[in-house]
């Protein structure tokens, strides 16, 4: 594993354009817990309270079941080592974009700066009539569903199912992806699309890829350069440390 921490610290020192793609993985150490699989979201709430469709129908029920408990989940995480590991990385000049399929708002907290939120945000909320926008954490839950002061229902600024992912997120990642030198892909499975493309366009334009993940996925054995199978964490920190000695 040394041996891996030091290649990966090489080929992001020499890279000129670092990015990273990050999944449910590197959020479950915060108390997020992923949509899909074991513990998921929905194995407990009916993947329908996710559609738009039944929102339009019913805001009130949808509120009550779904966006209550992630509003409750996202007011009490924060970030995790491995959140604070990518912060790391930019803040010493390695890595420039984080694109993101969670909903947390976890990656800004920690300190990256340009984070493209493939699918939305569960930590803010906007008005359906004036659009203003309200964090979650500032939103009052005495009445449900919460409404704006002009009277309108808020919703969350996600994506859900049904709509789509907004064009201005889906190009800037597919440009993103094409032109790095390294995508780091951490903590995601890489079954969902169109994300699960991103490192494939990295690939085939030239970059390497280096997977951070808990256990294989679809990537591991076409697409990534290599596995550091372990903890997001204790991997990018132990990764930003080997790049911070030799920088000495």
């Amino acid at each position: 594993m040394e041996e891996l921490i030091r290649r990966a610290a090489k080929d992001i020192s020499d890279a000129g354009k670092v990015v990273a793609l990050t999944g449910a993985g590197i959020s479950v150490e915060s108390g997020i817990p992923p949509f899909r699989g074991k513990g998921g979201v929905w194995e407990r709430i009916d993947p329908e309270y996710a559609s738009i469709e039944k929102f339009m129908q019913d805001p009130e029920d949808v509120w009550d079941v779904l966006i209550r408990e992630m509003k409750e989940l996202i007011d009490k995480a924060i970030p995790n080592e491995g959140h604070k590991g990518l912060a790391r990385l930019e803040a010493i000049g390695k890595l420039q974009t984080v694109i993101t399929q969670n909903v947390d708002g976890l990656h800004q907290m920690a300190g990256n700066t340009d984070v493209i939120e493939f699918h939305g945000t569960f930590a803010w909320q906007y008005c359906m009539e004036c659009r203003k926008r309200c964090e979650t954490s500032r939103i009052d839950m005495s009445r449900i569903p919460p409404r704006c002061g002009c009277g309108g229902i808020y919703r969350p600024d996600v994506v859900f199912f049904g709509e789509m992912i907004p064009q201005q997120h889906l190009i800037r990642s597919r440009q993103i992806a094409s032109e790095c030198d390294v995508m780091l892909v951490v903590g995601t499975s890489a079954v969902v699309h169109p994300a699960a493309m991103m490192p494939v366009i990295a690939k085939h334009n030239g970059a390497k890829v280096i997977e951070i993940n808990m256990e294989h996925t679809p990537l591991t054995r076409e697409i990534s350069d290599y596995l550091l199978m372990g903890r997001a964490g204790q991997v990018l920190n132990d990764i930003a440390a080997e790049l911070e000695k030799n920088d000495k």
